[in-house]
């Protein structure tokens, strides 16, 4: 589905990512794995078109992302919810998510999404009057991946799902990122929470300053020294 391929990027002449190859099959929830200043974040901005590489190739389903409009990407099928969350405080929650169907014109199937985000997270419709900036961390986040589904995508790119969220409100958004992957909806996953992001993931990638160092299953990844020394202070 997602292929990068040797993939580079730099800010100022100082290179974020270094050749990096991934993939991402259809119906996989993949996390990638770093420390703060790795690129994770710079690798789901390359994907979603706001960075471009410097050399490589970014294609999904065989179409080239390089050089495309953050606006076609997201019409190709990819949607990101960045750090941060980023709602638009000042406006309603069900403003915040109709302006995640901003690019469709099926006006009758927006409706019914409505209706399926509001049964995924049934407090967004308990609020859906409520001003975003209002609401709890949590239930921003919520708001974030509602509104990144609106817009329908095929592949779903999370950065930090779980940045400064209650243990318990992570349990929860990390329940829900399994449940999207049954309604045909694949993921791209960056996670500081490394044992809570390989629980879910079906493969993983360790990135370090803008090199991946190692791919595997989270079984592989969870039985590795460099992973237990470097991530999970073991």
């Amino acid at each position: 589905m997602l292929k990068l391929a040797d993939v580079c990027v730099s800010y100022n002449h100082i290179e974020a990512l270094k050749g990096i190859s991934l993939e991402i099959k259809k119906g996989e929830i993949v996390t990638l794995i770093g420390a703060n200043g790795a690129g994770k974040t710079t690798t789901l901005m390359a994907i979603s078109g706001i960075v471009q590489p410097t050399s490589g190739e970014i294609k999904f389903n065989d179409i080239l992302l390089n050089n495309m409009s953050s606006d076609n990407i997201v019409k190709a099928g990819i949607s990101q919810v960045p750090e941060g969350r980023h709602i638009f405080s000042k406006l309603t929650v069900k403003e915040n998510l109709e302006i995640g169907a901003f690019l469709r014109n099926d006006h009758k199937e927006i409706k019914n999404d409505f209706e399926k985000i509001y049964s995924v997270f049934p407090v967004l419709k308990e609020r859906n009057k409520q001003i975003a900036g209002t609401l709890s961390g949590g239930e921003q986040q919520m708001l974030a991946i509602g509104r990144a589904l609106m817009a329908r995508p095929i592949l779903l790119l999370l950065d930090e799902p779980l940045l400064g969220l209650a243990p318990q409100v992570e349990q929860m958004i990390f329940k829900v990122i399994k449940d999207i992957t049954q309604i045909g909806t694949t993921i791209f996953l960056v996670e500081q929470n490394v044992h809570l992001a390989l629980k879910i993931a079906n493969r993983g990638y360790v990135l370090e300053t803008g090199r991946i160092v190692l791919e595997g299953t989270p079984d592989e990844l969870l039985k590795n020294e460099r992973i237990h020394k470097a991530y999970l202070g073991e």
